[in-house]
């Protein structure tokens, strides 16, 4: 049995939550997945999950070789990454999660060019703002815009996310424009969940500012929140990645210009420098160069 890939196929099956998920994932049949699985039960001795028609679930031994798993892979991806020292092309899949906003609106071009250039190197991209423990979700590099940091983990800081407080001229066209930062506790604000859902911050001539808002939505995406801004649901608090292009087309207006919000670092996080993949390198330099180049950003 080639335990690796029958290790590769039981973390597979747990992470996308089904034999035929895992079996899409990894181009292989349905009847193979289920034949490697009880081949790692053979071998291990024990059951390692529990089937249904419904849903898997790990048994109590499932549990202890979840991560033994985990670590296999992760150990043959370092194996792996030994050789790409002597021919120098990168190689390998990188596991990155990201917010949805960021992705869609920035990190998928990005990692399209990237990949074009370094055509051995696959993305596999998970989605969500939550944090994750990387090493138990075999993450090599999770992007995200905070400026409160996991100590435990090492942090690059690659840009700074600016955000502006936008509505769509149909809604301003009904409910007026808003002048001053208290004129929005009159407006349908929508909040995002993990940037000041109730509490909205600015600063202005070196004054700082905290207005209470209330609204009719609010949601743990940005995305969702930027449809409804657009449709002219009320009014919402962007990152410029996500609406600089929508205010140059006169889509959205930028609401209050000469109050500032917060900004946010937007950081590349990871577990460990000695271990990281030479293509993992190469990416990182090439986030922070184009990120850089953001200049209009500023908007």
């Amino acid at each position: 049995m080639d335990r690796l890939t029958a290790a590769r196929v039981f973390v597979e099956v747990l992470e996308r939550g089904s034999q035929t998920a895992a079996a899409e994932a990894l181009d292989m049949s349905r009847a193979m997945v289920s034949r490697y699985l009880a081949e790692l039960e053979g071998w291990a001795g024990v059951r390692l999950l529990h089937r249904s028609t419904r849903k898997l679930s790990l048994t109590a031994a499932g549990e202890q070789m979840l991560p033994q798993c985990r670590e296999m892979l992760a150990l043959a991806e370092r194996m792996q990454a030994l050789g790409q020292g002597v021919d120098a092309v990168p190689r390998g899949t990188l596991r990155i999660t990201c917010s949805q906003s960021f992705a869609q609106a920035w990190l998928v071009h990005a990692l399209h060019d990237f990949t074009s250039r370094y055509p051995q190197v696959n993305i596999d991209l998970l989605i969500g703002s939550e944090a994750v423990n990387l090493v138990e979700a075999r993450i090599d590099l999770a992007l995200r815009i905070t400026n409160q940091l996991d100590p435990n983990l090492i942090a690059r800081h690659l840009a700074v996310c600016r955000s502006v407080v936008c509505a769509a001229p149909a809604y301003l066209a009904r409910q007026g424009t808003p002048q001053h930062p208290q004129d929005l506790t009159r407006h349908n604000c929508l909040a995002y969940a993990y940037f000041g859902r109730s509490l909205w911050e600015f600063a202005h001539q070196g004054e700082a500012t905290a207005v209470s808002v209330s609204g009719s939505l609010s949601a743990n995406e940005s995305m969702v929140l930027l449809e409804a801004t657009l449709a002219g649901a009320g009014v919402s608090l962007q990152p410029l990645y996500s609406v600089e292009a929508l205010l140059r087309e006169g889509r959205l207006v930028q609401l209050l210009p000469d109050y500032r919000s917060p900004e946010l670092g937007i950081h590349a996080l990871y577990g460990s420098r000695r271990q990281m993949l030479p293509a993992m390198r190469l990416l990182l330099d090439f986030l922070a160069e184009r990120l850089a180049s953001k200049a209009h950003w500023r908007y």
